[in-house]
This record gives C-alpha cells, sequence and structure tokens, in this order.
C-alpha cells in the first residue's frame, strides 16, 4: 500500500471531552488532507480504569502518564500514528521514540466554580448568583482533586473543606446537584466549552442535561492561575515520522505552542508532574511571551511573574522555576 493510500490512525482516550477533541483533529486532518484515510482509535488508558482512586492522594504519588502510557504504547507499537491528548495530562518528559509534534489553539485557560443556586423550596444548601470563593462559609465542601486547585482555594478561603471527587464533567454536576455533602466544585472552562456548556453572566449554565439549580461563576487568572497546558491539546506522534509530521504542521497553532513550552519547560524544572501544587500562564503580550506562576510545593507559597523573547520559551520557563525555587 502507498503512503497515500494508508489509513492514519488517531488514538485517543473514550471520554465525552477525550472524543469531542479528537473528532475536532479528526476534521482538521481530512479538512487539509482530502485525499488521505483518517480514523480514530479509541483506547481505555490506566486512569480511566481508577475511576476510584484519588487524583491527591495524601502521601501518595500516583505514577505519571495516568491518562497517557497506552496511547503512547500505540504510538510505538505502530498501532496509531498521532494521539490526541489534553495537553495538561501530558508528562513534560516524552518517552524515547516520541514526540510533541503539535499543539492546537488553546480554549480559555481559567477555572469555573459550579454551585448550587439558593432556592428555599429545596433543601440543599445554595448561594446566590455571583457567588466568589471567599464568601463561602466556613465549613463549606468544595470538591475537587486537584492538588493545585486545593491550594489555591485555601488562599482564598482557608475555612473551606476539600474532598476528592471523580468522574466527567457530566457526572461531577450530577454529584453537586444531589449530594447534600457538597457545596461546589471546581472545573476547567475549556472543558466546559468544549462540551458545548456555557457560563452566562447570570451565572446560569446553558448546555445539554445541565442539573437544575446549578450555578456558575468564572474564576479570575488574579484568583485561581491554571494547570500548566490547561485548554490546550497536544497531538503526540513518533520521532522522525515524516507522514506523522507533514500533517502535524496543519495542526500546530504556533502562538499556542511557544506558551505551553514555556510552562512546561517551568514544570520540568520545578521537578513536578500535573499533580504538583503549582501553577503557571504563559501568553503573549506586546510581542514579547509573558508567564505569571505559584508554587505551594516544598514550603510556603512563592509567587513570581517574567517575561522575555518568544523564542526563549524553554529558557523563560526555567528562570521562572529557578526564580520560584529560590525565594
Amino acid at each position: 500500500m502507498s503512503q497515500e493510500n494508508k489509513t492514519t490512525y488517531i488514538a485517543t482516550r473514550g471520554s465525552a471531552l477525550a472524543l469531542v477533541q479528537a473528532n475536532l483533529v479528526l476534521r482538521q486532518c481530512r479538512d487539509a488532507f482530502p485525499q488521505r484515510s483518517f480514523e480514530l482509535k479509541i483506547i481505555k488508558t490506566t486512569g480511566d480504569k481508577l475511576q476510584t482512586a484519588s487524583m491527591a492522594q495524601e502521601g501518595k504519588v500516583l505514577p505519571k502518564g495516568l491518562f497517557t502510557k497506552e496511547l503512547e504504547i500505540a504510538l510505538l507499537n505502530g498501532d496509531a500514528d498521532l494521539a490526541v491528548h489534553s495537553l495538561k495530562d501530558l508528562p513534560t518528559e516524552l518517552p524515547t521514540g516520541l514526540a510533541l509534534g503539535a499543539v492546537g489553539k488553546r480554549e480559555d485557560v481559567r477555572d469555573v466554580l459550579l454551585y448550587r443556586q439558593n432556592d428555599k423550596a429545596e433543601a440543599l444548601r445554595g448561594f446566590l448568583p455571583g457567588l466568589q470563593v471567599q464568601q463561602l462559609p466556613p465549613g463549606a465542601v468544595v470538591a475537587t482533586s486537584s492538588t493545585r486547585r486545593r491550594a489555591q482555594l485555601l488562599l482564598l478561603n482557608s475555612g473551606l473543606k476539600l474532598p476528592d471527587i471523580r468522574g466527567n464533567v457530566a457526572t461531577r454536576m450530577q454529584k453537586l446537584a444531589r449530594r447534600p455533602d457538597m457545596d461546589a466544585t471546581v472545573l476547567a472552562l475549556a472543558g466546559m466549552t468544549r462540551l458545548g456548556f456555557q457560563i452566562r453572566p447570570d451565572g446560569r449554565i446553558l448546555g445539554n442535561e445541565v442539573p437544575a439549580g446549578l450555578l456558575g461563576v468564572v474564576l479570575g487568572l488574579d484568583a485561581m492561575l491554571p494547570c500548566v497546558g490547561q485548554g490546550a491539546i497536544g497531538i503526540e506522534v513518533r520521532e522522525g515520522d515524516s507522514w506523522a509530521a507533514d500533517i502535524c504542521r496543519t495542526l500546530d497553532h504556533p502562538e499556542t505552542r511557544h506558551c505551553v513550552i514555556a510552562e512546561r519547560a517551568f514544570l520540568a524544572a520545578m521537578g513536578g508532574g500535573c499533580q504538583s501544587p503549582v501553577a503557571a500562564h504563559a501568553l503573549i503580550l506586546d510581542g514579547k511571551l509573558a508567564m505569571k506562576a505559584i508554587s505551594f510545593a516544598s514550603g510556603p507559597v512563592r509567587r513570581g511573574e517574567i517575561s522575555g523573547p518568544i523564542t526563549e520559551a524553554v529558557e523563560l520557563g526555567r528562570r521562572m522555576a529557578k526564580q520560584l525555587l529560590a525565594s
């Protein structure tokens, strides 16, 4: 079979969000290369199998690549040609023989606080539209399994209780709507947007099968810095695969790539992974790469800001880490 006639397989997880992202990449591939054949290959990962495992186990280190390892094995074995990831899940150190081939255009990086509306007719506690984390009463329960979110939530409101929660976006919204032992939860706006949900200015959540009585408020970056790579889609490929590299050139969004490369270099230099209590956000501002970061690892909270040439993204991320580690 000639290269032009072969089917290009795109590996993805089977979750609702993963499939939305993979189908976005699939459409881009078919639009750019209408003469070529592309198909999705759905693969179950370790993270999918550990639905009851906490992502923030006290005193325990979960294995890296929970949501990526099996997709990477498919690439290395030649069973897939591209693997689509939420970039925040992709470890900064990739297996030998694999590379980050492309980075898709980033969605909004901010997080969303979801909570129940104040309704005297309902037995469950609720709150008024526009709720801020600081306004939650002492002992309020905000369910999250992210160490990054936990640390920043406590910085805003030290009286919160922060138990674990697992499940996809729809599952978490259903839990919040029904469980009296939960007051709120925090989700990525990018994931909600890609799944078709919209947070209105009045707090209403638009979308399919939104539980009645839920409201949302988008948290500003001054309150909650995102996870490294949040909102971006990463395309992983085999090194030296010219066929995949040709495809990736059409999928890559250079501005997003520069930003996430700086963030990932920061995370790597901090010695952490996606479960680390650190956060960073880079953007291109006035022709320069500007980054803000925060770390709760090994001591008191440390914040930093840095900027530099776009072409020095890796060095910028490393300098940001060095600055925080030194402080």
